[in-house]
């Protein structure tokens, strides 16, 4: 597998039940297309390892990356675009609630949208969370768009593609996925959005809990805003041969 165009992210940490089928639909989502699979495995202790090394040696076009202990979700996207091939990273959870269909809409929208957009951001409809999560969710966006103007609806989604030269440069903080967007345009970038519908959870439980989630986006809300303020100008780059 060489120099793909485009790599799948998923980062995950036992979800071996809902990689057994997600991982099939990314397949046939991408059929026809240069792509490649990257499971960051962040540390699971459950038969993820054995489900991905059946697929790798059956030659599918997936790599396995494990962090030896849990870093977060954050952490294993940034561990999967460093180890990206493709010239564009699309995003998206292990847990089986984004839908694979979506990914190669996301990809073909940042590539037509030409060069002056850094981002394709899903934003869900129909949301399958509980009722607390989505007030919560709905709260902390709506409060992240009036302070960082990112004009996007639902930055935590994890349906996101990236030009992979952009996506390694930006500045890595826990949490940094949440805000793609803002990070993006920080640098100079626009962003364009596609509409996704999100999945019921078919197994397991999710890892992340709204109070932490919750407590810790305060500071990295702020962390943002003065990153972006601290960029106020962002310049064309261009080398001058005077040969």
């Amino acid at each position: 597998m060489i120099n793909p165009a485009i790599t799948i992210v998923i980062p995950c940490r036992n979800e071996a039940a809902n990689l057994a089928f997600l991982l099939d639909e990314v397949d046939a989502a991408m059929d026809g297309r240069s792509y490649e699979v990257i499971v960051v495995d962040d540390g699971s202790t459950d038969t993820t390892g054995e489900a991905l090394g059946t697929r790798i040696k059956a030659g599918k076009p997936l790599r396995h990356v494990r962090h030896d202990k849990s870093a977060g979700q954050s952490a294993a996207v940034r561990s999967g675009v460093f180890a990206a091939r493709g010239k564009v990273v699309v995003t998206m959870d292990g847990d089986g609630q984004n839908d694979p269909a979506y990914l190669p809409r996301l990809a073909d929208a940042l590539l037509q949208a030409g060069p002056a957009i850094g981002i394709a951001a899903g934003q869900r409809l129909k949301r399958t969370d509980t009722k607390l999560k989505q007030i919560s969710s709905k709260f902390a966006n709506n409060l992240r768009g009036a302070i960082l103007k990112d004009n996007t609806r639902d930055s935590g989604c994890g349906l996101k593609a990236v030009h992979t030269h952009l996506f390694r440069e930006l500045p890595f903080f826990d949490g940094w996925h949440r805000y793609l967007p803002a990070l993006v345009i920080r640098e100079g970038y626009g962003v364009v959005h596609v509409d996704v519908v999100d999945r019921e959870r078919r197994h397991g439980k999710s890892n992340y809990g709204i109070l932490d989630r919750g407590l810790r986006g305060i500071l990295d809300l702020y962390g943002v805003w003065w990153l972006r303020k601290r960029r106020k100008t962002v310049p064309t780059i261009t080398e001058i041969s005077h040969g």
